[in-house]
């Protein structure tokens, strides 16, 4: 998917002003469970049993981490988003103090379609009031899953969230919109989820990405 790393930077915006980073000043060298730009990851190869025919989610032998991405939600809470190399994989982690502090917790996510929206009518009939998402449940190849963000009846908004990647070529921010949904595997503090992100770069291009992502324990994978 040449398009992915288009979209990390590899063809880096022209015109990125509101950027705060550069690729010399960002979050730590090293961030949460020892991940960093150019390092290795492991994934513990019992997962892929495990898992199973609980999930669909594909568990990759060993990755390297091509861009970080840094969201601050505020109040001393971070996601740490590692894209792999192998394009169709990144992983999540969520922390709370300073970026590389208390895990809370670690999502490996698999791309499941990139659409470019070309009109403000693509999007609503995509991923706006025409859409399914950000109703309270939604069905994705024949599984239910419920809605994690937003307590309304009926459609809620999508959540807004800056992003700041850095590759090493270039740093710069992604806008998303985004909706996240998540259903039981059976298996204890393993669900799987269901992202939706509407993507806005610095030239102004919107995207849709569909992710399908799966809980892991922190000693699920190492740092290389």
């Amino acid at each position: 998917m040449g398009w992915f790393k288009q979209l990390m930077g590899l063809e880096a915006p022209q015109a990125n002003t509101e950027s705060k980073w550069t690729a010399s000043e960002t979050a730590p060298a090293t961030g949460p469970l020892g991940l960093a730009l150019g390092k290795g990851v492991l994934f513990d190869a019992s997962l892929k049993l495990l898992l199973d025919e609980k999930t669909t989610v594909v568990i990759p032998g060993s990755q390297e981490i091509w861009a970080n991405g840094t969201v601050d939600l505020g109040q001393s809470t971070w996601l740490s988003r590692y894209y792999m190399n192998d394009e169709d994989y990144w992983l999540q982690v969520h922390t709370t103090g300073d970026i590389a502090g208390q895990v809370e917790s670690v999502i490996l996510f698999n791309y499941l379609s990139y659409v470019t929206l070309s009109s403000e009518a693509e999007l609503r009939r995509l991923a706006g009031p025409q859409s399914l998402i950000g109703l309270p449940t939604y069905t994705h190849d024949g599984v239910e899953y419920a809605r994690v963000w937003g307590s309304e009846a009926g459609q809620t908004e999508l959540v807004a969230m800056s992003e700041q990647v850095i590759n090493p070529q270039t740093s710069y921010s992604v806008e998303h919109r985004s909706m996240l949904y998540a259903r039981d595997t059976g298996l204890t503090d393993r669900r799987e989820f269901l992202l939706f992100s509407v993507e806005e770069d610095a030239q102004g291009s919107i995207s849709l990405s569909t992710s399908l992502g799966i809980s892991l324990y922190t000693t699920d994978l190492t740092a290389l």
